[in-house]
């Protein structure tokens, strides 16, 4: 098969030719349908802060993956023939990152990290909600605890931007978006936000319950730590900027909680899928096809992508 690997840092993706992996005990062969591209990609390729986290390489990227299963390996008697799946990247498999992963048309699974995609939910959907929307439910639902009433602001309408707006809105909360980009604002209205600004620091100090940060550029944080009200909750997710200056008199004086919020289960995910299936969460999803992933991941690099963008392939 044709696979996108990873060389090393600072080098452009290669278009390898490898076998189809085979499975081994208590492993399934998934033949990937979609696979969603993440800036965590454009991380790996940019920056060797990465590698020690990553399997050796070369190595197959790809971690947003849906696909069906073609063939189980020995001991698996869970998981059928024929279904149609996600794969969790936070669990024992890492598709892209500990092995091989969507940049391909198969990938191995262990059958714990297998969502079912319910009927009406589409490959690009179910590729997405393993990653971006995994990860936004984890930020609103589990760190942010976020509830009807709420008031409460995300800053970044990205890929996983926009699903953590749809899921605070449809929490009940009044959400506000922060977005510097203009042409994205539409977007945010569509997806129920009551208010958006270019930047938090246009809202007034104090106001609201908790504030989700998916941009994470140094400065986000610290205008999070200055609008939530006293007690109230800022949930650090984007690490576009691995340091930030904050308030500790805010963090202090108000008993700021500043919690961080990374990846999310296997529940996060079934979550997502069941709001897709009804319709309630039906995110942008331009698409590419697999000899497009390079270039795809250049777009991202460049801030050109609106929403998140998914390489859709296989039979």
């Amino acid at each position: 098969m044709k696979a996108w690997q990873f060389t090393g840092p600072g080098e452009p993706l290669v278009l390898a030719e490898v076998p189809v992996p085979e499975p081994g005990a208590g492993e399934v062969l998934v033949e990937i349908r979609a696979a969603g591209l993440c800036h965590t990609d454009v991380g790996i390729l940019d920056d060797p802060g990465w590698l020690s986290q990553l399997a050796p390489r070369p190595l197959t990227l790809g971690h947003e993956v849906a696909g069906v299963v073609v063939a189980l390996g020995e001991g698996v008697e869970d998981v059928a023939l024929g279904a149609r799946v996600g794969i969790s990247p936070a669990g024992r498999t890492r598709p892209g990152l500990g092995q091989g992963g969507g940049y391909a048309s198969h990938c191995l699974a262990f059958p714990e990290d297998l969502i079912p995609i319910p009927d009406g939910v589409g490959f690009a959907q179910a590729a997405a909600g393993t990653d971006a929307g995994k990860t936004a439910r984890h930020a609103v639902g589990c760190r942010g605890q976020v509830e009807a009433g709420q008031k409460v602001a995300v800053i970044g309408l990205g890929g996983i931007g926009q699903v953590a707006t749809r899921l605070a809105v449809l929490r009940g909360a009044d959400v506000v978006v922060a977005e510097p980009r203009e042409d994205l604002w539409p977007i945010a209205k569509e997806l129920g936000a009551a208010r958006v600004v270019g930047s938090l620091a246009e809202v007034e100090e104090s106001s609201l319950d908790t504030v989700i940060d998916l941009a994470g550029v140094g400065v986000t944080t610290n205008q999070a730590i200055s609008a939530v009200r006293k007690g109230g909750r800022v949930v650090q997710v984007g690490m576009a900027r691995l340091e930030a200056t904050i308030s500790t008199r805010d963090l202090i004086v108000k008993q700021v909680d500043l919690l961080g919020s990374s990846g999310g289960s296997t529940a996060d995910i079934a979550d997502v899928y069941g709001l897709m299936a009804t319709g309630d969460l039906d995110p942008i999803l331009p698409t590419i096809g697999f000899d497009d992933i390079p270039d795809g991941l250049d777009r991202l690099r460049r801030g050109e992508v609106v929403g998140r963008l998914v390489a859709v392939y296989g039979s």
